[in-house]
């Protein structure tokens, strides 16, 4: 099934970072490893780098330095008893790799809402949250990526959750994805300052069979979304392409290589997946060809990408 897919920037280390993750995480695999040039980068050249981490897929990039990883946008890994006996055991030992030359932000321990739960950025500045699981209540994957409402989209959560799912609910490409719905939500109560009562503690919802999570938070924070982490939603066909480009572009200058911004600044990627076919099993010569055709485009064409492929 087609997912919608965390994408990360990197300077220079998408290869080094994925071969890291999939070394800590078990039951994951680097998936292809791409190479093109006559790019925008500092060298010229960028590697594109798929893999998969228990069951979720990414994609990541070498770039160069121009975004930096924050914790608005983090990936929390859940660890559930009922499913692993030796959970606890298994959430010590990733949090032991991925905290080495990282920044612990809450340290790992029991909370009111976990037995075991913790707060990283790891050597490369991606946030992940750890946690054991409470095993009641509807099965959640392994690792669920989690956005955080600061600043000026403070308090925005639920509006967010709100127009996500009207975007990708109402789409009439959701039903053979895996569905999108609301998932549970907890609100600050008062006295709970600065947060404001009523706002998102915590919640979940699922969009195109892919679960995320999201939260607001009122504090003074010196980060907000960027394009260091996008998501990418995989895109058969044109009517795909221009149905989610319409409904979440807020930014036209934003727009540029098949990227964009929605209205709380949150950066996503409609992508055609024949483009990955092409990426991934073209000659050099046809991937040259491709990548000099997509490099100006700002929404994807597929026919004209095509036509570079075949040479025409």
């Amino acid at each position: 099934m087609r997912k919608i897919t965390p994408h990360l920037w990197f300077d220079k280390e998408a290869t080094e970072a994925a071969r890291f993750y999939t070394s800590i995480f078990p039951h994951s695999k680097i998936t292809n490893i791409t190479t093109i040039h006559q790019v925008p980068s500092p060298t010229g050249e960028s590697d594109i780098v798929s893999f998969e981490l228990r069951g979720q897929p990414f994609m990541a990039i070498s770039a160069g330095p121009l975004f930096k990883f924050n914790p608005s946008v983090s990936f929390i890994v859940n660890f559930d008893p009922s499913r692993e006996s030796d959970a606890r055991e298994k959430i010590d030992a990733v949090w032991e790799k991925l905290s080495q030359g990282g920044t612990v932000l809450m340290p790992l321990q029991e909370y009111p809402f976990s037995k075991r739960y913790g707060w990283l950025q790891d050597k490369y500045g991606l946030s992940w949250q750890l946690i054991l699981t409470n095993p009641e209540g509807e099965e959640r994957p392994e690792i669920v990526p989690s956005f955080m409402f600061v600043g000026d989209v403070s308090g925005k959560a639920e509006d967010a959750i709100n127009f996500y799912l009207s975007v990708f609910k109402d789409s009439p490409f959701d039903s053979a994805r895996g569905g999108s719905k609301m998932g549970t939500i907890m609100r600050y109560g008062a006295g709970q300052e600065p947060d404001k009562e009523g706002t998102v503690m915590f919640a979940d919802f699922k969009l195109l069979g892919t679960w995320f999570a999201t939260m607001d938070s009122a504090r003074e924070h010196e980060f907000a979304f960027n394009e260091a982490i996008s998501l990418l939603i995989p895109c058969e066909t044109q009517a795909e392409i221009d149905y989610y480009w319409t409904k979440l572009s807020a930014d036209p200058k934003a727009e540029q290589c098949g990227w964009l911004k929605d209205r709380y600044g949150l950066s996503w990627q409609v992508w055609p997946t024949a483009m990955g076919e092409m990426m991934t099993t073209g000659t050099p010569e046809q991937i040259a060809r491709v990548t000099q055709a997509f490099l100006p485009m700002k929404k994807f064409d597929i026919a004209k990408l095509k036509e570079a492929y075949e040479g025409k």
